[in-house]
């Protein structure tokens, strides 16, 4: 392993990972990231609403998010300073963004507020080691009758052994793995902070999305 990236933890081994691929990460990612629009139609995010997403990359899905839901105050957060590169130019400044781990981060120090009316995990979980302190992390920053939507790979179930078997082998190598237990989680971390739960099986078991909203005040 790197120096560098033994020393520097998930940041390091993310920077590694994408400092090339970040230049033609949207362009191939979109054969194989599906559900991320069906998402970012759902999110239902009114002028003035603070829209944060966690693990935000190469700024991709908030562009989208600008222009399917003007007038929402725009955040991202990514522990990858090579990502976030891409993103200020996907976004330039329309989003405010900040470089921290999604296990921890401190809202109101990186991005300048304490919670979001909407907050975005799209294909994040399958990365991030500790996913679920993240996803526990993100909950916790819900504005009152907020809403926390994920997408992420689903148990792919549906999809041919071979196929199932060859994609899994793939993502491995840029250390991505699809998150079973995610449902469970979900509903584990929704039922303890009070939030409700619902869940969509994409076809196949290919993807799956999640909303966590917590109630009205």
């Amino acid at each position: 392993m790197d120096a560098r990236i033994a020393e520097g933890g998930h940041a390091a081994l993310m920077d590694s990972v994408y400092k090339g691929q970040r230049h033609i990460y949207d362009a191939t990612r979109k054969y194989f990231l599906f559900g991320r629009d069906t998402l970012i139609e759902g999110l239902g995010a009114r002028v003035g609403m603070r829209v944060l997403e966690v693990a935000c990359g190469t700024g991709r899905n908030l562009a989208k998010i600008g222009k399917t839901w003007p007038g929402a105050q725009l955040y991202g957060l990514d522990i990858s300073a090579e990502m976030l590169k891409n993103a200020r130019k996907a976004v330039g400044d329309n989003a405010v963004l900040g470089e921290g781990d999604a296990c921890s981060f401190d809202a109101v120090g990186l991005l300048g507020e304490p919670a979001f009316e909407r907050i975005v995990l799209s294909y994040s979980l399958s990365m991030i080691p500790d996913w679920e302190s993240a996803l526990d992390h993100a909950a916790s920053l819900l504005a009152p009758g907020g809403e926390l939507h994920i997408v992420d790979f689903g148990d792919l179930d549906g999809l041919p052994r071979p196929f199932k078997r060859g994609l899994q082998a793939w993502l491995a190598k840029f250390h991505v793995k699809a998150r079973q237990s995610l449902p469970d989680a979900a509903k584990h971390i929704a039922s303890e902070c009070g939030l409700t739960h619902r869940h969509e099986r994409g076809r196949l078991g290919y993807f799956q999305l999640h909303v966590l909203t917590a109630p009205q005040p």
